[in-house]
């Protein structure tokens, strides 16, 4: 429990109703939002009542759902003792790793380290998954971050990249992406080279522009300590000291895969990502990605993190839509199974 909160239990607590105290009063109109809407969402997710009583919070409900409120809501207030800010978004990430973690104890997905800092703000891991992303990213040189859309695998890996060079720790970001997109091919796109490359690579620079002032991405672009390019420019280099992100992976052949792998050189991390149902290469080709988690199971200091739609942070319908899909192939392939 933290220092800043006190929770009070009463003799019902395992009838689920307790009461969780705060001992800053000022701080409490941002934990619970404009007309308490933080409060609402809270109770809509979990089905429980929430009646703030002074500096107080009454939990009512499920035994199980009343714990997740709590330590939701003592994690949030945490954030704002630290100067940070909470918005809904925040709400619903708390509410998912306050559900993992009571889960499963062993968890400990609030660290401070849980997170990445850019010039900006402070990014921090919404879902369980991202927390063990995270982790992964610090841990090993190479990781492979692999699930649907929304699960923040380019984000992350990209605010990693940002922290670790704003930190000295790499003199370059490097990223990338294979420009083959819903079959469409550079060839039939109008414009030179940088026109036909800059709609493939549009997600990461709108990532760094969430990350680093308008001025400080420019600057950076143009000496270099950040380098936005498609995989074919990585042929024949050797990236040392250097951050690399390959994104979309699904979509790179088996030898531009060996290739972008190979680049990785001196005190150097690289971050793979990609959803594997999500192929975009021509029917028949085998992509790269597949090919290099078979290649390379059980070699040291690379980790696999793979992500469910219980990591989607987007619109929670997000979610929802993902998991449909997932159980519809899910069921297809049992209907293929031999009996």
């Amino acid at each position: 429990m933290s220092g800043a909160t006190r929770e009070i239990v009463s003799e019902a607590a395992a009838a689920g109703r307790s009461q969780i105290e705060f001992d800053d009063n000022l701080l409490l109109p941002l934990l619970y939002g404009e007309r308490d809407q933080h409060l609402d969402r809270i109770e809509r997710q979990l089905g429980v009542s929430l009646v703030p009583r002074g500096n107080r919070v009454a939990i009512a409900g499920p035994a199980s759902a009343t714990e997740i409120a709590r330590l939701a809501l003592s994690r949030l207030y945490d954030r704002l003792k630290r100067g940070q800010e909470i918005d809904l978004a925040a709400v619903e990430a708390a509410l998912r790793l306050a559900q993992a973690e009571t889960e499963d104890k062993s968890l400990s997905l609030w660290r401070e380290d849980a997170g990445f800092r850019t010039r900006k703000r402070r990014i921090a891991a919404r879902s369980a998954g991202q927390a063990v992303y995270v982790k992964a990213m610090r841990e090993n040189e190479l990781v492979f971050g692999l699930g649907p859309a929304g699960t923040g695998k380019t984000y992350l890996a990209v605010a990693a990249a940002i922290d670790l060079l704003m930190a000295g720790k790499v003199e370059r970001v490097i990223l990338s992406r294979p420009a083959v997109e819903a079959g469409e091919r550079l060839g039939f796109l109008t414009g030179d080279l940088r026109d036909k490359v800059d709609p493939y690579l549009r997600p990461i620079f709108d990532a760094l522009n969430d990350m680093l002032p308008a001025d400080q991405l420019q600057k950076r672009l143009a000496s270099g300590e950040l380098e936005v390019a498609p995989i074919a420019f990585m042929r024949g280099r050797t990236l040392a000291h250097a951050f690399v992100i390959l994104d979309e992976a699904q979509n790179t052949t088996p030898v531009q895969m060996k290739m972008f792998l190979t680049r990785l050189g001196e005190g150097s991390r690289m971050v793979v990502t990609g959803d594997p149902s999500q192929v975009d290469l021509p029917a028949g080709s085998r992509s790269g990605l597949a090919d290099a988690l078979e290649a390379l199971r059980g070699l040291d200091n690379i980790a696999v993190v793979r992500f469910t739609e219980k990591d989607v942070v987007r619109h929670p319908l997000v979610a929802r839509i993902v998991g449909a899909y997932d159980s519809r192939d899910r069921a297809a392939r049992g209907a293929d199974e031999p009996t």
